[in-house]
């Protein structure tokens, strides 16, 4: 194919993008569009999403005709010459925190969300841990560790359905006071150690194990799906928040009427925006950026990664405790409200 018969394939793809309102009309980087269907202005989250997304399609387009083309079937990908910039641009790093201000807003917006207690219980433990979403729906209990292989294979399976790799197993010991991740994001393990508060958030999420409907023995998942046999689908926790995060015409059917529960001042929060507000909560506790990358699981760049091996257990320890109990001081109400002020659990 010429370059002719590219332009001619890519111009039909971003007609296609465009009517899903993936892309503004003008196909600019301006930030500005509207959807499709409804003229409505796209918000610059609904803008990002649809990039991302667009993204997302032309890699795999790609993938689809290098393979073809690898076996012959056609000559050469039509769409190779398509640049990622082209149709939406790169993406850019998110930096959203959630303020004192929108804490203070978030617990008194919690009784009226209509939130799974457990989805409560995890937003805090986001908070208490700094994990990512997908450490926590793959959190199991200790007590099913002998079975890691097979809760390893669901994991897996989870994780080909949801085309992604986030699930990541994990184990809980309340006794021992640990949540090891025998495998993570960064392909290495880590252990998070267990503040009083995020104790006692697993605490009452222990409290509200079920049993398997067959055998009656208790499920190994944390974050169980309603069926039992896996964990709660990632995409299922983020829809919960934002769903509730949506103008009041925006509420889509069959789904929550609290459309705007969890609104906050500074637009749509997510479930990894926690964890980002989770190490800036130890910034401001003075812990030092090695100890809170440490507790976050973040491989050290540069010679300092190749030569420092040192995990800084103990130092990792200290940080998680300080974080607990900055948030025990928020929840009871206690913790000046200079930064972060007082949140109370729905």
């Amino acid at each position: 194919m010429g370059q002719g018969s590219v332009q001619g394939l890519r111009k039909p793809l971003l007609d296609a993008l465009e009517s899903a309102a993936w892309l503004p009309p003008d196909r600019s980087d301006s930030g500005a569009g509207m959807h499709a269907e409804a003229g409505v202005p796209l918000g610059p989250d609904s803008l990002r999403s649809g990039f991302k997304a667009a993204a997302a399609l032309l890699a795999d387009l790609k993938q689809m005709f290098r393979f073809a083309a690898e076996r012959e079937i056609i000559e050469h990908s039509p769409i190779e010459l398509v640049q990622k910039k082209k149709i939406g641009g790169k993406d850019t790093k998110r930096d959203r925190v959630l303020s004192g201000d929108e804490l203070a807003a978030l617990v008194k917006q919690l009784p009226s969300a209509n939130l799974d207690g457990r989805t409560v219980l995890g937003l805090w433990l986001i908070l208490a841990t700094g994990c990512r979403i997908g450490e926590l729906m793959g959190a199991a209990w200790a007590d099913a560790r002998p079975r890691q292989q097979a809760l390893q294979v669901v994991a897996d399976a989870q994780n080909v359905v949801q085309k992604s790799g986030a699930v990541q197993l994990g184990f809980v010991d309340l006794v021992a006071r640990t949540w090891y991740l025998p495998t993570t994001k960064n392909q290495r393990d880590h252990t998070i150690h267990l503040s009083d508060f995020a104790l006692h958030g697993f605490a009452e999420l222990a409290e509200l194990r079920e049993g398997d409907r067959v055998t009656g023995a208790p499920l190994p998942w944390v974050f169980p799906n309603s069926p039992g046999t896996g964990p709660v689908c990632i995409k299922s926790f983020g829809k919960q928040l934002a769903d509730r995060q949506r103008s009041a015409d925006g509420r889509l059917m069959n789904r929550t009427r609290a459309v705007d529960a969890l609104a906050m001042a500074g637009g749509r929060w997510t479930a990894h925006d926690l964890r980002r507000t989770a190490s800036t909560l130890m910034s401001q506790l003075g812990i030092s950026n090695d100890a809170i990358n440490e507790c976050q699981n973040h491989i050290k760049q540069g010679m300092s990664g190749v030569y420092i091996q040192d995990r800084r257990e103990a130092e990792q320890v200290r940080a998680f405790d300080a974080l607990g109990a900055k948030l025990a001081a928020i929840v009871s109400g206690t913790a000046p409200t200079s930064n972060i002020v007082s949140i109370k659990a729905a």
